[in-house]
């Protein structure tokens, strides 16, 4: 039940909310799109759904073309970030409306909703009104509605993103789960490159209308193709420097240099960009192979586990993640060990190396 978009454009205006797109989706998996507020993933999702029409391109869903299907003749399911429940129906019935619209036997809804229902760890509260739920209990309302539907393609619009901490990292273990088994490919979309590490599956990175590259969650972290991706997948933001290359050495302000090894040893001499995240240069050197860097701090957070420097270094500025606290000051200076082995190396189109 594999979802694909060819050639999809969408203009509104003056203004090009998705450009030239074409991508399939794998079938009966995860799949997230992870990019900033206003990269498109609302636009794609509402395109899949056939709330919007695409400017041009087509839609494909399970062989078929379905661009000018509209969304009520279309097995398809979408949850929102808001919880958007029917406010005079009870809990039971909020569930049970897509099936009651399609005019199911009451005698077939009831175990359908009951089973979602106790998946979702709401069977108690059937009864209640959305008026008197909390906001997580709404949520899992609103997912339980998209469950019992079965849908072949379910759309998650950031579904977690007003809940708290604890009711969030629940259910992000839950979700892959609870759809595993429906068959149905689910479309997850989401700014956070750390939930999409934690749901798995596969993640299209998006920018500003564009997806800049799509595969397995872990493989699209770990080897972005593009500094570009690697900068939507990194939280806190990715640090970057213009390095020269110069015989078998790297060299970066002319003040840190260290060896180029394995495939990057036959690079030609020139410029290139270094990439990495901001756990790859620490307070402390560890095991890895690494070089000093001193900056000065511009900025400290501390989560209670995590200390978070952001420092002065050339013209640039970076930020560290550490282990442990470490209070600073604000224009301290700071040694820091940046691990060279762990960096992403782009030419001068920003194409990884």
């Amino acid at each position: 039940m594999a979802i694909e978009l060819k050639g999809v454009t969408k203009v509104v205006g003056i203004d090009t909310h998705i450009h030239t797109t074409g991508i399939k989706l794998e079938e009966g998996r995860f799949n997230i799109l992870l990019g900033t507020t206003l990269s498109g993933k609302t636009t794609l999702l509402r395109l899949m759904a056939g709330l919007e029409r695409p400017t041009s391109g087509e839609i494909w869903f399970k062989g078929a073309d379905v661009t000018g299907i509209p969304v009520q003749k279309r097995n398809v399911a979408m949850v929102y970030q808001q919880f958007i429940n029917y406010p005079n129906f009870n809990v039971y019935d909020n569930i049970a409306s897509p099936l009651k619209v399609v005019r199911m036997a009451a005698k077939k809804i009831e175990p359908r909703v009951r089973k979602v229902a106790e998946l979702l760890k709401i069977e108690p509260l059937l009864k209640r009104m959305p008026s008197e739920l909390s906001g997580g209990q709404q949520q899992r309302t609103a997912l339980a509605r998209a469950l019992v539907k079965e849908s072949d393609l379910v759309l998650l619009d950031e579904p977690l993103a007003n809940l708290d901490y604890k009711l969030r990292e629940e259910l992000r273990e839950e979700l892959p789960r609870l759809f595993h088994d429906s068959g149905a490919t689910v479309v997850y979309a989401t700014t956070e490159p750390s939930e999409a590490l934690l749901l798995g599956g596969y993640t299209a990175t998006l920018h500003e209308g564009r997806i800049t590259q799509y595969g397995p969650t872990s493989s699209v972290y770990r080897i972005p193709t593009d500094l570009l991706s690697a900068r939507v997948f990194s939280d806190p933001p990715i640090n970057t420097a213009a390095i020269d290359k110069r015989g078998e050495k790297f060299y970066y302000n002319e003040t840190v240099s260290w060896q180029a090894k394995g495939r990057y040893a036959s690079l030609a001499d020139g410029p290139y960009t270094i990439g990495f995240r901001p756990h790859h240069i620490t307070l402390a050197p560890g095991n890895a192979k690494t070089v000093s860097v001193t900056g000065k701090v511009v900025i400290t957070e501390i989560s209670g586990s995590e200390s978070v420097i952001h420092m002065r270094v050339g013209s640039d500025t970076w930020v560290s993640l550490s282990h442990g606290i470490h209070p600073f000051k604000i224009g301290q200076g700071v040694e820091l060990f940046m691990h060279t082995d762990h960096c992403f190396y782009f030419d001068e189109n920003e194409k990884l190396i």
